[in-house]
């Protein structure tokens, strides 16, 4: 994936970086760094930790295991400033270290990406604020791909959906503010969901915002920055909350079932060293995490990086896994017919050309061995006879089918122990894709899995219910949209006016997004081509000779789609943004002009990776008249969505 003209991620790492470098500067002489687990994954995407180490860090720690010692004076904290547990395990650690009288630390802290009031009140709290030097490290997207940046908040969805936190709203507004200000307004801003129409309005108060701040300033930069860009078509936000039910389902790529079976962050799964074999001596450490204490473990498991750096796996990581064994046995045939072609080479010149290609012979042949083995993981996986219950529940309630006529088959997995999430996942499928459960059907299971499963997932399936996840079905009304919003996504008609199932699947040349789920098209990525393809849409929904009303472009917004759109859960937004014509005119000549735009796709709560494959799909349909850029909160999965929910603790444990 090449990255979008003249919206260079790598602008985005290369700033990160220089932010976090040039705080550490700021803190003279050696220092022990102390970092939040969860971003301890995203730092390692832009810096090394040879290059830490040049910039004086000693160790790194993780706040979590609460370890860290007195071996350097300075002491670093890096967290993020919205968690009051995190600013409760600083203060915890200051306060233990502030007991060693042999060494007076100096302590700092760099809250990401602000400090926030509940932070500063806990270390006030707790008697130490003015004994820690604070600053902020504005840490807000981070490039995974070229043509996805995500925020890197792991628990966004649950912040927002169960606890009703705005704080990833406010971030992603933020976020896409820092955009604007870089590349120029979006010139259209179209939403779905309560959610998605939040942010669109935080968008426009920024703007306000910034506008008046600069209310003074005369200058062109100051114009520039309050005009529409001419790079960038229109942002798209997806509500999370709209299409759960495409997260429940098992994902059916070759990255969206690594995910599933093996768990991907920040661009690496944690594999057994006996399915990928051990780890290269030539191999560089990614970032801070090979340095973090207590790494007894590590020999049993090893992290595979997967990204585009990977030539095999950007090949692979978006198709269906069913033609994955063709594929890889393709590239094993001409590795061996290439190293074979040795024997051919009759003088020096061809000899010394096939030794000049032999490194890169080397480095297929090791990315070869990881995904046989891979695959061969997430084969065993997929063979099993829960995967296939599981898989044919799924396929029958994401295809029309009520959760009634599951009910057998539901029953047995739990008779047979399957995996609670698995249950659950299954349960809460059938209640999206219908509306809710029957209430005696609720109750039966809900007595069921308490039984099974144990009676603290009493609180679980009261986290379900408060995530809308899991609900009764109060009566057929609710189903019928005759408001201008609905409370619950109608799966039924949508089934229906989006073809959202189809039949025939071309796995290996397909020919539409259906093939990410074997069969379904995600809802989510439907209501994107609501407004890029609208014309393919159409073609596909009434055949070959439907037309989109004259409709065939993104400056229409949602138009031709209003009914459908009133089918899904949520508010709809769709606002024009202008802005000064001499600005407009300055920044064009700044840029030049450009004929394929950029469309920004941002997904609100969380996107699987199945989605991401699909949003490629449509880019590379697309790439004659723009170019797509995914945006994202976080990377998520049904298993990750159940986690939100789950009650981890027992009973009298």
């Amino acid at each position: 994936m090449a990255p979008i003209p003249g919206l260079d991620p790598s602008q985005i790492t290369q700033k990160a970086r220089d932010d976090l470098l040039g705080l550490l500067e700021g803190v003279q002489g050696k220092k022990n760094l102390v970092l939040e687990k969860g971003l301890a994954g995203p730092i390692g995407i832009f810096v090394k930790f040879s290059t830490l180490q040049e910039y004086g860090v000693d160790k790194v720690f993780l706040l979590e295991n609460g370890n860290v010692d007195s071996s350097q004076k300075n002491v670093i904290f890096l967290a993020r400033g919205e968690k009051a547990n995190k600013a409760q395990a600083i203060a915890a650690q200051i306060k233990r270290l502030q007991q060693n009288k042999q060494v007076d630390h100096d302590f700092s802290v760099f809250w990401v990406p602000r400090r926030a009031l509940v932070s500063d009140k806990i270390l006030e709290n707790a008697g130490i604020l003015g004994d820690v030097n604070l600053s902020e490290f504005p840490l807000y997207f981070m490039p995974l791909e070229s043509d996805l940046l995500s925020l890197e908040l792991e628990d966004s969805f649950g912040d927002l959906y169960l606890w009703k936190d705005p704080t990833p709203i406010f971030h992603s507004a933020k976020a896409l503010m820092l955009f604007q200000q870089r590349h120029g307004l979006f010139p259209r801003i179209m939403g779905k969901g309560d959610n998605a129409c939040r942010l669109a309005e935080l968008l426009l108060r920024m703007r306000s915002e910034v506008a008046a701040g600069e209310s003074s300033a005369t200058s062109n930069a100051s114009l520039l920055g309050l005009s529409p860009s001419s790079t960038v078509e229109s942002l798209i936000v997806i509500d999370r909350e709209v299409d759960f039910g495409t997260v429940l389902l098992t994902q059916l790529t070759y990255e969206g079932l690594i995910d599933e079976v093996v768990g991907i962050q920040h661009n690496q799964a944690e594999v057994d060293s006996s399915v990928v074999g051990p780890a290269s001596t030539q191999q560089p450490p990614q970032g801070p995490s090979p340095k973090v204490a207590a790494p007894a473990q590590q020999g049993l498991k090893r992290k595979i990086q997967l990204d585009s750096s990977d030539k095999l796996f950007h090949q692979l990581r978006d198709t269906n896994f069913a033609i994955v064994g063709s594929l890889l046995n393709k590239v094993a045939r001409r590795l061996e017919s290439d190293y074979e072609s040795r024997r051919g080479a009759k003088s020096t010149t061809e000899l010394r050309e096939f030794v000049n290609k032999l490194p890169g012979y080397q480095l297929e042949q090791q990315s070869l061995k990881i995904h046989t083995g891979l695959a061969e993981e997430v084969m065993k996986f997929t063979q099993t006879d829960f995967f296939n219950r599981s898989l044919e529940v799924q396929q029958d309630l994401a295809s029309g089918g009520d959760a009634s006529s599951q009910q057998d088959k539901i029953d047995e997995l739990i008779s047979r122990d399957a995996p609670i999430t698995t249950v659950l996942r299954l349960l809460c499928l059938g209640s999206c894709m219908t509306g809710g459960l029957k209430p005696r059907e609720l109750e039966y299971y809900k007595r069921l899995i308490l039984q099974a499963y144990g009676y603290q997932h009493l609180l679980t399936l009261n986290a379900l219910e408060k995530l809308q996840l899991l609900q009764s079905r109060t009566s057929n009304a609710l189903m019928l949209s005759t408001a201008s919003t609905t409370s619950k996504t109608n799966y039924t008609y949508l089934r229906r006016a989006l073809r959202l199932i189809v039949d025939e699947v071309n796995e290996q040349d397909p020919n539409d997004i259906v093939y990410v789920y074997s069969g379904y098209a995600p809802l989510s990525v439907r209501l994107v081509q609501c407004i890029i393809q609208k014309q393919h849409l159409t073609s596909i929904i009434k055949g070959s000779s439907g037309a989109a009303n004259g409709v065939g472009s993104a400056a229409h917004g949602w138009r031709g789609f209003e009914e459908v759109i009133k089918n899904v859960k949520g508010n709809t937004c769709d606002e024009v943004q202008r802005g000064e014509d001499k600005a407009l005119k300055a920044r064009m000549m700044l840029n030049g002009q450009t004929e394929k735009k950029t469309v920004v796709v941002f997904f609100l709560g969380g996107i699987t990776f199945t989605e991401v494959a699909a949003l490629r799909f449509i880019a590379k349909k697309e790439e004659a008249r723009r170019r797509i850029l995914i945006c994202t909160t976080s990377i998520i999965s049904g298993n990750r969505m159940m986690d939100a929910a789950m009650e981890k603790r027992t009973f009298g444990g």
